[in-house]
């Protein structure tokens, strides 16, 4: 099954193709299937005051924030993740927070830039949806061009200083045999969100409509399948809109950064 369009595979049929359509404004839609074979990853840019808890709140929350690369302070490049990389401008549309209200939606940061910030890149689902689909599992959303569902959830990350709220989850409909097979791939892959953290009966994690996910677009479950619930990497957006800092920068859910980092190095044997 081909997961992106042929203009989209001829494209961005790697890392820094991708990065260069970002950079100049022609893409600023999802990311997912963009760069096949590469790790792509959620942003979370906060004030160097806010970052050592931030650390924090990763470290004791890796399924929904596993880290993938902290920049310097000031550093608008994670070296270990790209080489020709810019924070700033290679992703194609971000998400500016004022004292927790969502100010903008810009596709070049560049004039919002301070010495005074940290950025940490975190693991994202659409590295292990390459694993799934390579195994022979569908994803609708996927091939039907659209962003993935992400649902806030009744389950409380474990707080780190100003920073606490509910953990985000993605959601993907498969069947029961393809579910389990789901499990055993991603399981493989803790530092992109890992197994699943549920399956099935959604009210359970305060999910009341899958119709109306709370980021990304509604994705049609068939009755032979059943919702299967990953922690998802738009968490931070969560919990730094429940802090309320004065000034935060993320990445717009589904619009990630597309790294040099090979997903193949991800799994773990």
């Amino acid at each position: 099954m081909n997961i992106v369009s042929n203009r989209q595979e001829q494209a961005f049929s790697n890392p820094l193709a991708m990065r260069t359509a970002s950079r100049n404004g022609s893409w600023t839609k999802q990311t997912s299937g963009t760069a096949p074979g590469y790790v792509q990853a959620n942003l979370a840019i906060l004030p160097s005051a806010l970052a050592d808890d931030f650390l924090r709140f990763c470290v004791r929350n890796p399924k929904a924030c596993p880290l993938a690369g902290i920049s310097e302070k000031g550093s608008p490049r994670i070296p270990e993740l790209g080489v020709d990389l810019d924070i700033r401008t290679d992703v194609p549309r971000y998400r500016v927070w004022e004292d927790g209200e969502l100010t903008a939606e810009p596709t070049d940061i560049s004039d919002l830039w301070s010495d005074d910030l940290v950025v940490f890149a975190i693991g994202c689902s659409f590295s292990f949806e390459e694993a799934l689909i390579a195994n022979g599992i569908g994803l609708r959303h996927v091939a039907e061009g659209h962003n993935v569902a992400m649902y806030r959830t009744n389950i409380e990350c474990v707080p780190a200083g100003p920073f606490s709220g509910p953990m985000v989850v993605s959601m993907r409909p498969l069947a029961p045999a393809d579910a389990i097979r789901a499990v055993q791939i991603t399981s493989r892959m803790p530092a992109v969100h890992g197994a699943p953290i549920h399956i099935g009966l959604p009210a359970s994690i305060g999910i009341m409509n899958l119709e109306r996910p709370d980021y990304g677009d509604p994705t049609r479950i068939m009755p032979d399948e059943m919702p299967v619930f990953w922690a998802c990497g738009v968490t931070p957006q969560a919990v730094i809109q429940a802090a309320r800092p004065k000034f935060a920068i993320t990445h717009a859910p589904g619009c990630m950064l597309v790294t040099d980092k090979p997903n193949a190095a991800l799994v773990a044997f």
